[in-house]
């Protein structure tokens, strides 16, 4: 029986594994196609909202769903993947090795967080929310420091990069934390605030860090890590016992085992359909994949946004090879970001250019809770699941618009 084989549980990844069960359902040949899917664990980690608080339950299984759909789970990590021979090395929670061919493979790992290793102790003293044991780790941390003697490094935080989770993170601590004045400073390489996420929003979060009290500092790049201050690059130090890294992120390594072309984060290059071009068996999704979302010469971003729906066509594709259907093409050309800002509100933008601001304040905020905490968790009902896992479905403009009228 043709065999799927899908590597990673992230949005991509189970989106993937449910569009290729949609298509197989809907032809009616479900017994002619197997689908499964390896991971550490059968569930979904909620990486958009680790920035928050109790993030031990931001985390979502996927195991009865699965079982109910006829998705085949292989716990363990992808050690080796062959491209050449069809086959991937499993290692087991246990120690066991397994090799498991496929007829189609989905690379669905995801990325993480980048640590430069120019920066002296970035790896041994700065925390980051880039994984679901990280983020519990600083959290943990952020809960013991009114134990701590009351000094400069105890409550000063430092976040690392002024991006889209540095100002999410910034702008949620000042809730989280046990001691109201804690000095919360941002620190960014770039000259502007939020670089990438352009000029049309960067007043209002100015305007939110200001009123939150969080200080930011521009053009200041960190040239080294201890466990009780940030060194800058101007010889300027900042006593803290929290550096937070939020700067950058790569695809996953096991990119590198595929040898086609990748771009700077790491990721493969795919055609309009997601397969790697040099490899007809081999499909790249979510952050693994350097896919074009328009004719405009715009690529879908290391987002959940884009996430979703590259799983949905990767899946579709997939399957419709193995099953002689026909293959729909990878389109997102509208795009939305929408950033919390904490107490303050959230700010949405909309286009790629990111200079027009959609909505601000309270109802930007019941927005963004909808989004974190219903619209991207899978549905617990397996036929919902199977009937949202259509690769064509609303743009993100159409979306928003139902999600500004629900919540309105």
């Amino acid at each position: 029986m043709p065999r799927i084989v899908i590597i990673g549980s992230g949005f991509a990844g189970i989106w993937s594994a449910l569009a290729a069960k949609r298509l197989a359902k809907l032809t009616q040949r479900e017994n002619e196609l197997e689908i499964l899917l390896i991971a550490p664990k059968p569930s979904l980690v909620i990486r958009p909202r680790l920035y928050e608080a109790n993030v031990s339950q931001m985390t979502h299984s996927v195991e009865t769903l699965f079982k109910e759909a006829g998705i085949q789970f292989v716990e363990g990590f992808v050690h080796t993947i062959s491209a050449e021979n069809n086959t991937v090395l499993v290692h087991s929670p246990s120690g066991t090795e397994s090799t498991i061919c496929y007829d189609r493979m989905i690379l669905a790992a995801g990325s993480s967080v980048v640590r430069p290793k120019s920066i002296p102790g970035i790896h041994e003293h700065a925390f980051d929310i880039d994984s679901l044991d990280s983020a519990v780790k600083l959290e943990s941390h952020l809960q013991n420091l009114g134990s701590l003697p009351a000094s400069p490094a105890r409550d000063t935080i430092v976040v690392c990069g002024a991006g889209f989770t540095g100002i999410e993170l910034a702008t949620e601590l000042p809730k989280r934390l046990p001691n109201s004045n804690t000095r919360i400073l941002v620190v960014e390489g770039a000259n502007e605030l939020g670089p990438e996420l352009g000029p049309g929003p960067r007043p209002i979060i100015t305007q939110a860090l200001n009123e939150l009290g969080i200080q930011v500092k521009l053009g200041s790049l960190v040239s080294a890590i201890d466990g009780n201050g940030v060194t800058l690059a101007s010889g300027e130090r900042i006593e803290t016992k929290t550096a937070i890294w939020t700067a950058g992120v790569r695809a996953s390594p096991l990119t590198q085992q595929i040898p086609a072309p990748k771009d700077g984060l790491a990721r493969l290059l795919v055609d309009r359909h997601l397969r790697v071009p040099s490899f007809k068996n081999i499909f790249a999704t979510g952050d693994t994949a350097q896919a074009a979302a328009d004719d405009k010469g715009h690529f879908a971003l290391m987002s959940c946004q884009h996430a979703l729906s590259l799983g949905r066509v990767s899946g579709h594709n997939a399957a419709a090879e193995l099953l002689g259907e026909a293959l729909v093409q990878y389109d997102q050309p509208a795009y939305n970001c929408c950033l919390d800002l904490g107490a303050w509100g959230t700010v949405i933008s909309g286009g790629w250019d990111r200079e027009e601001v959609k909505l601000t304040g309270d109802l930007a905020k019941r927005v963004k809770c909808s989004i974190n905490q219903k619209l991207i968790y899978p549905p617990g009902d397996v036929e919902e699941a199977i009937t949202m896992a259509n690769p064509i479905g609303p743009d993100s403009d159409e979306l928003f618009e139902q999600l500004f009228k629900a919540v309105a």
